[in-house]
């Protein structure tokens, strides 16, 4: 729309001219009804379209609009009276404050003119636009600002607005002003509310011992309710690093839950970096949000806001609205940051409950994988020994095959258990660097599974993952689970090295192999790595034959 124009908003028309019908009526009894109509309406929303309707009703305009301001002094809401909805989709976009609508937003005075086309600061009217000559226009304060602009076009009966049509609207303006500021001190007093019965409830349920995955829903869907936005979301890094979509309600809730998100693009890791909320007026036209997550929740409107214990952020929270609706409003974005500053501190709280019980479970499993290999590992194979000095003496050969056989047997028990020690150890990321905690994942993964295992690390390459680094080793964690899972190989390698601008990481078997086209709908692990890979903006290849092999490719960019 071009800011000589009105448009219309979601209500249902009014025309003036249908409601000019009847009984002529004194324009002071109109004012005071005004008045009264006005301060017993406590939703802003309803509110603010009622302003429209009766500005057009005591000034006897065709048309009549009024211009939401935000913080900036730019139109953040724009409801109209007048003009139909099928003219209202033609005419296009919000105004932007330029020409006669900008005069009133920049000098905040009541403006009357006979013709609109006649002033030297009208900028015209688009296409698809009614005709529209004489206007009327003033400011609507509350709260000690300019909250909007009224603004009228088209006299009925008349070629301009007169001066008790001008004393009419500042009448009314200041009606609305009033009635306006009270409307807000309502919705303000239920957001206090809401935002305390909403912290409130999450406080008692990691209070209560509820886990992370129970409460993290209701966060995102009580965010979403603080905000009336259509779609919330909580993000948080994952174990290996990576940010994944934790919880969200709403819009595309079902398949944005568990969703992998790029650190580097999107507004959540750009937000988890900066520690700072980040407002967007329409996601679908902005290249910082992550295309995945803007299709999947229909995002326009989106405000992001960092979730934040102890000088660091551990997450970040968004709300977004559907492509067309309108902005956050101040009011909103505040409360958000707010709730999520608040219940930021309860998930902390429940974050260090949980690594803690992590931590033991963690030295729980050592000691379980140390005893299985100090312990039943060596028993075995002393059982074994003995079987074979058996075979030896005994000379009948049935006798010998089946204790050769039970000592077959012995060394596949062996080599299991060795792979279950394998899965128990959790390999921490060291702190001594990248390439050194592959190698240490290599020793550990060949000291378990029995296979021989190759290493092959560019240092040079190493250094430049190494904020990546918790990611690569998660993923050749996974990458050589899947060998002793499924490979029957002897032997494999591990590699990292630089290809032009990318890095790639590869595991190599010399295994049974497989048909890689069958692989795509099954294997979980295989999966879990494709995903992996991409959300780090890279892709994984694997090539295998039956009998030959298997190779699997991570090519991430340097």
């Amino acid at each position: 729309m071009a800011d000589d124009t009105v448009e219309d908003g979601p209500s249902p028309v009014m025309r003036g001219a249908k409601r000019a019908r009847g009984p002529r009526r004194d324009r002071g009894e109109l004012l005071i009804e005004a008045g009264l109509a006005l301060t017993s309406e406590l939703s802003l929303a309803r509110l603010l379209r009622r302003i429209v309707e009766l500005a057009v009703r005591v000034t006897g305009a065709r048309y009549g609009a009024l211009g939401v301001l935000g913080e900036d002094g730019s139109i953040v809401q724009f409801l109209t009276v007048g003009v139909s909805e099928r003219e209202r989709r033609a005419i296009g976009e919000l105004p932007k404050g330029r020409g006669i609508l900008g005069v009133l937003i920049r000098e905040g005075q009541v403006l009357r003119l006979r013709r609109i086309a006649e002033d030297p600061r009208s900028v015209g009217f688009p296409p698809h636009h009614p005709a529209m000559t004489s206007f009327l226009g003033g400011p609507i304060r509350a709260m000690g600002r300019v909250y909007g602009n009224l603004y009228l076009t088209d006299k009925q009966g008349a070629e301009e607005f007169d001066e008790g049509d001008e004393r009419a609207l500042r009448v009314l303006a200041a009606q609305a002003g009033v009635a306006i500021a009270n409307a807000h001190l309502y919705e303000e007093g239920k957001r206090h509310e809401a935002w305390l019965e909403a912290l409130a409830e999450v406080a008692g349920q990691i209070l209560a011992g509820a886990e992370l995955e129970a409460v993290l829903p209701r966060v995102a869907e009580l965010a979403r309710g603080l905000a009336g936005a259509d779609s919330a979301a909580v993000v948080v890094p994952d174990e290996g690093g990576m940010l994944v979509v934790a919880a969200a309600d709403g819009l595309g809730a079902e398949r944005l839950r568990g969703l992998p998100i790029p650190r580097e693009r999107s507004i959540s890791g750009e937000v988890i970096r900066s520690g700072r909320t980040l407002v967007i007026e329409d996601a679908s036209r902005d290249p910082r949000p992550y295309p995945r997550v803007t299709r999947l929740a229909r995002m326009g409107p989106v405000t992001c806001v960092p979730l934040q214990a102890g000088g660091r952020s551990i997450g970040s929270l968004w709300v977004s609205n559907r492509r067309g609706r309108p902005v956050f409003t101040q009011e909103a974005v505040r409360v958000v940051e707010s709730f999520a500053r608040q219940t930021s501190v309860a998930l902390e709280s429940a974050r260090t409950r949980r690594e803690l019980s992590r931590l033991v479970l963690l030295e729980e499993r050592e000691r379980i994988a140390r005893e299985l290999h100090d312990g039943i590992i060596q028993s075995l194979f002393a059982v074994g020994m003995g079987l074979q000095g058996a075979a030896l003496m005994i000379s009948e050969e049935e006798a010998r095959r089946r204790i050769e056989e039970a000592v077959g047997e012995l060394d596949r028990v062996i080599r299991d258990l060795r792979g279950y020690i394998f899965g128990l150890r959790p390999g921490l990321l060291a702190e001594r660097g990248l390439e050194e905690s592959l190698r240490g994942l290599a020793r550990e993964f060949e000291a378990a599974s029995g296979l021989v295992t190759e290493v092959e690390v560019d240092p040079e390459v190493a250094v430049g993952l190494a904020p990546l680094a918790s990611q690569l080793v998660q993923m050749a964690r996974e990458g050589l689970s899947n060998v002793v899972r499924h490979a029957q190989a002897r032997r494999c390698r591990l590699r990292l090295k630089g290809e032009g601008q990318a890095a790639v990481l590869s595991v190599e078997d010399d295994g049974v192999g497989f048909d890689p086209e069958q692989a795509r709908s099954a294997g979980q692990g295989l999966r879990n790595l494709r995903e992996r890979a991409e959300a780090l903006g890279g892709g994984m290849r694997i090539s295998s034959l039956p009998g030959r092999g298997t190779v699997v490719r991570i090519r991430l960019p340097r």
